[in-house]
Parts: C-alpha cells; structure tokens; sequence
C-alpha cells in the first residue's frame, strides 16, 4: 500500500491567489504603500510575522488587531472560495480506489483547513488531516516527517511526500521521506531547484497516476 503525505497550500489547493487577496486588502483598506513584491516579503513570515510586518509599514492597529482581520477574510475564502487545483479530486478518488493511504501535513490551521476541505468533497478521502499545531513544530523541523511516519506506522523512507514549497521539500528529504515536488505558480522561480532536491516532480496531479 503506497503512502502519501500531501501539503494543503499550493499543493492540493490553488489558494496563494486568495491568500495574497486577503492580505493586500487589510493594506488598501487603510491605505497603506507598500511594494510590488511584497507577497513575497510576508510568505514565510506566517500570519503573526506579517502582522508584525504590517505594524512596521503603517497599519494603524495592533498585531492582535490585524491577526483577528487575517484570520476573518481567511476563515471567508477558504469556506467558500479556494478550489482544489487541477485533476486534484480526480486523482486523489482514484489512488484512493487503488487502496493508497492519504494524508494531508500542512502549516495552515484546522479552522481553514478542515471547512475547506469539506466543502471540496476531499475530507472522506484521507485518513489524516494534520496541521503542524497537531505538532507542537513546523515543517522547517526534521522531526515533524519523522512523527508523522510514526503515527502512520511506515518507515520515514515509505512515504512519499508531496510539497510545493522548496524549504519543506528540503527538510523532508532531510529527515527521509521520498519526496515530490508540486508546480505552483507561486513558487514557479524555484520549481528548477526543487527538481534537484526532489525524487519526483509534477506540474499535473494527473502525472501522479502516471507515476505508479
């Protein structure tokens, strides 16, 4: 039986152009400048970082404040909005068919996580649904994919992991896993790099069936 670890962001989800929406909106709404390229500023601070952040560049609340509004146009998009990518539902119906076990390990907290993965029809399908709080650490932590093979029953090296995100990618391969990496468009400008850390790479969920 083939085990998967999948991310959620970017990965299973196309939800980076929701994600990016919600925090520009915190900024225009109280007309804030800020720089072209400031997405990718804030994508690794996390919620809290970018907060900080947006403190630093003007916004006139506190960082509880501007946590309180990310986690509101968040908890909106990811309830109603975020679709799942390309040939995701397909693909994961049939490896699922085929006997797979599916997980999801992802940074993005269960209040998002859990409601949009319902509203996709994907929630039956996995047999976990982690959020690194279920951790107590992050994925930039070796022993995240370690424990998650434990809890899985496997040995780190049976399962295969699938991330867009170069960093993750890293540390899973780091700990053991196989792992393959996920075309995203917000991660385009590393997808080369990735290719070099990664046993496998898609730019199509359809190509995991093809892997098999």
């Amino acid at each position: 039986m083939k085990t998967y670890l999948f991310d959620f962001d970017g990965t299973l989800v196309d939800s980076m152009p929701s994600y990016c929406a919600c925090m520009l909106r915190i900024l225009d709404e109280y007309h804030v400048a800020y720089e072209a390229d400031v997405i990718k500023t804030i994508t690794p601070l996390g919620l809290l970082g970018t907060a900080e952040y947006f403190v630093e560049l003007g916004v006139p609340l506190s960082v509880e404040e501007i946590g309180h509004l990310m986690g509101e146009y968040l908890l909106d998009a990811y309830k109603y909005h975020i679709p799942a990518k390309k040939n995701v539902v397909e693909t994961l119906c049939t490896l699922k068919e085929q006997g797979a076990s599916l997980n999801i390990l992802t940074a993005s907290p269960h209040i998002t996580l859990d409601p949009c993965l319902k509203r996709l029809g994907l929630w039956d399908l996995f047999d976990n649904v982690w959020s690194c709080d279920d951790f107590a650490t992050t994925k930039a932590d070796t022993a995240i994919y370690k424990m998650a093979a434990q809890r899985l029953g496997q040995p780190v090296g049976e399962v295969l992991f699938l991330d867009d995100n170069l960093n993750a990618d890293k540390t899973a391969k780091a700990a053991g896993m196989q792992v393959c990496g996920v075309y995203d468009n917000s991660s385009a400008e590393f997808a080369e790099e990735i290719k070099t850390v990664a046993d496998l790479y898609i730019y199509d969920f359809a190509e995991l069936l093809e892997k098999e």
